[in-house]
């Protein structure tokens, strides 16, 4: 089986999670899932298709792309994946998400697999190639499989826009060197799937982002 993605739109801020399988094997990125029905909307795909989640991915440690990190790691005790610079943003999740209205919220464990950029992770069929891309936050990741021509691109794009960078951690600057260089540096055909809204590819960004007008 080819790779696929199933996409779930979670929490108030309707963050995307992602969940890439290979038809066995599947790991959750971004998990934003904070009511009980959305945790179980992603139990119940996981069982139905009988897949066995082997790892847990942040692109980075938003409040809204982490509220579901501790279920996930109590629920399946798989590996953590985030990159080194952004453990700080993670831990201070804990003193600001009641300020959003996520009083349940509930610090995951240590993550034990820290990223720098550059690595080539594989999960069964699944394999991607670890971008580093700061800008909307120091330790932002993106996740890039080049055979099958798409990449998790959490908060560095959207269509026709771009993560916000008024956030502790942002810098605008940062941010464009992550898209123009890096980004944009990716096959114009390769599928973006963002961490809010609908997808979107390179090319498309390419020719009309809102960030070229900067």
């Amino acid at each position: 089986m080819a790779v696929a993605i199933q996409k779930f739109s979670f929490n108030p801020f309707q963050e995307n999670t992602y969940l890439v399988h290979d038809g066995k094997n599947c790991v959750i990125i971004d998990p934003g899932c904070y009511e009980k029905q959305e945790e179980d909307a992603l139990i119940q795909f996981i069982e139905e298709n009988q897949l066995t989640p082997t790892a847990l991915l942040l692109t980075h440690a938003h409040v809204d792309h982490v509220l579901g990190c501790n279920f996930v790691l109590n629920k399946w005790d798989i590996d953590f994946y985030i990159h080194e610079k952004d453990i700080a943003t993670l831990d201070s999740v804990t003193n600001y998400a009641h300020v959003y209205g996520f009083k349940g919220y509930t610090p995951p464990k240590t993550p034990n697999q820290l990223l720098k950029g550059g690595e080539k992770l594989q999960f069964g069929e699944i394999n991607f190639e670890v971008l580093f891309t700061p800008g909307h936050c120091v330790g932002h990741v993106v996740y890039f499989d080049k055979k099958n021509n798409f990449v998790i691109n959490g908060d560095v794009l959207f269509a026709g826009s771009f993560g916000r960078t008024d956030l502790p951690g942002g810098d605008m600057n940062v941010l464009k060197e992550s898209i123009f260089n890096t980004m944009f540096k990716l096959p114009e055909e390769t599928v973006v799937y963002c961490g809010h809204g609908g997808e979107t590819t390179i090319g498309e960004e390419k020719r009309s982002n809102y960030i070229l007008q900067f």
